[in-house]
């Protein structure tokens, strides 16, 4: 039996997110401290049954595998799927003409929530993809992944990240004192590309040396320990998503009351979470939070950072998941 491949794709928040002009392509310049957290989806790949292409091999012919022969099965989701576009980009970039995959993701990151789960999935489906094409850690998946969107570099393998330009520039970033955070889905989703417009009709962005600025003094901050100033933990996006999503309100409000030191919307929105400093009694209290809180807010739960070691593709002999 052919082998399953297995990842995890986590969800991310921005403990801060600096929002700059527009680029000449449209998009914002930022400035971000990007996380990611235990909180993931689950992404199977393994070649479908009735493969219509064949992997190249000694003696063997083979055409070009058409992206459309690839199977996504997420469901809960419909339109337009990112990982689908990874697996297809691959295929076009690394000219890879391996038999069909078939690509299962099983959500749990909220949708349209602000947490980057359709760019965690997509990232993830490129770490699939070149494991099974026999490229385990291809160094063209980073060069793909900005194609496919903005927040899709950084989680190609996830970690810490300082996160710059429209979010294609991502240097590591040292860890953080320990902590953990409290989750908060809304029921209502919100569009990024709203957010954003919002973002600019509420507020004149940030200037270019303001944005510069504020880079430097994260720069700092983060070389001068483990500790994150609490005047750095801002989201410049969280009015918008606040005038778009007014249930944000209380839900900030009940992460505060929970024991969260800070509260803030997570990218766009319109999740909120709320962080617990300290070792073993944060992760209790979050807990213990996302416990009481989740007849208001199901799907409330406690997540703590990951590295890129969360996300690796595991090989699952037998065909099933771990």
């Amino acid at each position: 039996m052919t082998p399953v491949l297995h990842a995890l794709a986590p969800g991310k928040v921005n403990l801060c997110l600096f929002l700059g002009p527009t680029r000449a392509d449209g998009l914002h310049e930022l400035v971000s401290l990007v996380e990611p957290v235990s909180l993931a989806d689950e992404l199977t790949l393994q070649p479908l049954p009735s493969a219509a292409c064949v992997a190249s091999e000694p003696g063997l012919t083979s055409s070009p595998c058409a992206a459309g022969d690839d199977e996504i099965v997420c469901a809960g989701v419909s339109g337009p799927n990112l990982a689908a576009a990874a697996l297809a980009a691959y295929r076009a970039v690394r000219g890879w003409d391996g038999p069909p995959q078939r690509l299962e993701i099983v959500k749990r990151v909220p949708i349209a929530a602000g947490m980057g789960g359709g760019s965690g999935d997509a990232a993830a489906a490129l770490r699939l993809v070149a494991h099974a094409a026999g490229h385990p850690g291809d160094p063209a998946i980073a060069a793909i992944a900005p194609s496919l969107g903005a927040d899709v570099p950084g989680q190609v393998a996830p970690a810490l990240a300082l996160v710059g330009g429209a979010g294609e520039e991502v240097v590591g970033a040292p860890a953080r004192a320990p902590h953990a955070l409290l989750v908060l889905p809304s029921r209502e989703r919100l569009s990024t590309p709203a957010v954003f417009r919002e973002a600019d009709r509420l507020r004149s962005p940030r200037a270019p040396d303001e944005i510069a600025a504020l880079r430097a003094r994260l720069v700092a901050a983060l070389a001068a320990g483990p500790e994150l100033p609490p005047e750095l933990i801002v989201n410049d996006l969280e009015p918008a998503a606040r005038s778009l999503c007014p249930s944000i309100d209380a839900a900030l409000e009940a992460a505060r009351a929970a024991g969260a030191a800070q509260a803030l919307v997570s990218g766009s929105g319109p999740t909120v979470f709320g962080l617990f400093w300290g070792g073993e009694d944060a992760t209790a209290a979050a807990e213990e939070a996302a416990a009481a809180l989740r007849d208001r807010y199901p799907g409330a739960t406690a997540a703590h950072p990951v590295d890129a070691a969360f996300a690796a593709v595991r090989t699952v002999p037998g065909g099933a998941a771990p």
